[in-house]
């Protein structure tokens, strides 16, 4: 069986500091920022889903690189080896902060960091886009069962032109530094794009068990477990008689 191994590394966005001056200054002019535009979507229900990613900017002579950083909270996770698997088959990045469980329910899990390299749109300049699935967890049931909401604060929008050396200066934005692709090997400069127009959060809502139809349940398991135990100590006796019996007529 092939098993498939996913890279996972901690990652650090740190302000970039000023750059060699032979090195080749480019990028797009600072009116340009102001066309880049983010939108976030869930699509699906239950408790898989999938978060839709999509940047829109006007275009540029250079190809322009989009990362998206998502925080996710406990109660949702990511299937590294469904992302691996997606990976081969349609070309989706995603590289995760650390190793998220797959099992453990919300209560037990921590949150997570994902790394999102979108991709050009086919037939649409300017258009770059992921589809990420994501997956709800298990939470604690209450007394009257219903919908538990997770939200999942919006993302950061990390940019940079392919071809460029350094960034230019004085733009709006901050430079930080993030993985160049998702493989993880090396470094790059970004600009984390700011005052875009997105929702603090998107919400989901996953289904909670009712912990009061569970009473019935574990009552029942009880009896029948109180019912055995009377059921061996009676065979236990009358095997001791028989024993007994037969010894006497020795």
């Amino acid at each position: 069986m092939l098993i498939l191994h996913f890279a996972l590394s901690v990652f650090r966005l740190t302000p970039c500091e000023a750059s060699q001056k032979d090195e080749v200054i480019c990028g797009p002019a600072s009116a340009w920022f102001e066309s880049v535009d983010m939108t976030v979507n869930v699509a699906k229900r239950g408790f898989h889903r999938e978060l839709l990613y999509e940047v829109q900017h006007d275009p540029t002579p250079q190809a322009i690189k989009a990362l998206v950083i998502q925080r996710l909270p406990s109660g949702v996770y990511m299937d590294r080896y469904q992302l691996a698997s997606l990976r081969e088959d349609t070309g989706l990045q995603v590289l995760l902060d650390s190793a998220v469980s797959l099992e453990d329910p919300a209560y037990m899990s921590s949150g997570f960091s994902a790394l999102v390299y979108l991709s050009p749109a086919d037939g649409l300049p300017g258009l770059l886009q992921a589809v990420v699935p994501v997956h709800g967890r298990y939470h604690r049931p209450s007394s009257s069962g219903g919908w538990e909401r997770v939200y999942i604060e919006g993302p950061r929008l990390l940019l940079r032109p392919e071809s460029c050396e350094t960034l230019p200066s004085g733009l709006p934005h901050r430079v930080v530094e993030a993985p160049c692709t998702v493989q993880n090997q090396s470094v790059c400069s970004w600009l984390e794009i700011q005052g875009l127009q997105v929702p603090d959060s998107v919400t989901l809502e996953l289904p909670v068990g009712d912990f009061s139809l569970t009473s019935p349940v574990e009552e029942k398991e009880t009896l029948v477990k109180k019912a055995g135990l009377v059921l061996a100590c009676l065979l236990a006796k009358l095997r001791g008689r028989s024993l007994q019996s037969g010894a006497a007529q020795f």
